[in-house]
């Protein structure tokens, strides 16, 4: 097995980045989903919500972040240095808020204007546990970004190939990997190999990893990464062959052990 593609989301919700090699770090990789949209009350502004922060392409840069979007003018936003940090929570029925920066009031009339609506942009200086000791069998500890869950999400082509033969059975397009917005991509697995992995270790050119868990996949699942526009697939799909507890599974969610550097072409390798 080899690793394929790397992706980070260095706005919870936003557009991808392709990567040829990313750093791993305790929360995840390098650049992913420090940066989240809130609203009023603190709570995350995602895809779910709002299918139109596809719009939203943000780049990782020294010290900051550079916001694009069709129609608005670039954004250059500092990380926030001091400043009264805020409690936030990356959806609305988590325990745990957690405390970020304030972007500042330019970024947020950026934002607000790209959504139409007022949200705030936030950054998590200290990645910390959002997610309470206990809730999941395998536990992340505190050290996860603005994910939903873990600090890393592996997906397989073979995978997505056998779930695109099922929508082809039913008459529906295929569907590509950027609808489940996967960090790390692996090729050369049997289809559904991953469901096996859970609970073992793995390694990725030189970096280990530990297997936490599934993807329970939602309704992001059915939003053009492109374009914004949402249809019924391929969750339909994932319903009739791969539901799981009642939980529609695509994805493998890890918690890295090391540190290091991942790059396209690495070997994967899991272990008993």
């Amino acid at each position: 097995m080899r690793l394929s593609a790397i992706h980070t989301y260095p706005v919870k919700g936003c557009h991808r980045r392709d990567h040829d090699d990313a750093q791993v770090r305790p929360w995840g990789l390098a650049g992913d989903r420090r940066w989240m949209i809130v609203d009023a009350a603190g709570t995350g502004v995602t895809q779910r919500e709002v299918a139109g922060l596809v719009a939203l392409r943000a780049e990782t840069r020294d010290g900051g972040l550079r916001l694009h979007a069709a129609g608005h003018p670039d954004l250059d936003v500092a990380e926030p240095a001091g400043g009264q940090p805020v409690p936030v929570r990356t959806f609305r029925s988590r325990k745990l808020p957690v405390p970020a920066l304030p972007a500042g009031p330019a970024a947020d009339a950026w934002v607000s204007a790209l959504l139409d609506r007022p949200v705030r942009l936030v950054w998590l200086a200290r990645p910390t546990r959002h997610i309470p000791a206990g809730d999941r069998e395998h536990d992340t500890g505190d050290q996860v970004s603005f994910a939903d869950a873990y600090p890393v999400l592996l997906a397989s082509t073979a995978s997505l190939g056998a779930l695109n033969g099922w929508l082809a059975e039913a008459g529906e397009p295929p569907v590509p990997m950027a609808r489940f917005r996967p960090n790390l991509v692996v090729d050369g697995a049997p289809a559904w190999a991953e469901d096996a992995w859970v609970g073992r270790p793995l390694r990725i050119g030189g970096v280990r990893f530990r297997a936490a868990g599934p993807c329970d996949r939602c309704v992001v699942t059915t939003t053009d990464q492109e374009t914004g526009v949402r249809g019924k697939e391929p969750l339909r799909t994932l319903g009739r062959h791969r539901n799981v507890r009642q939980k529609l599974l695509f994805g493998l969610h890890l918690v890295p052990v090391d540190t290091g550097r991942v790059a396209v072409g690495d070997e994967v390798v899991v272990t008993a």
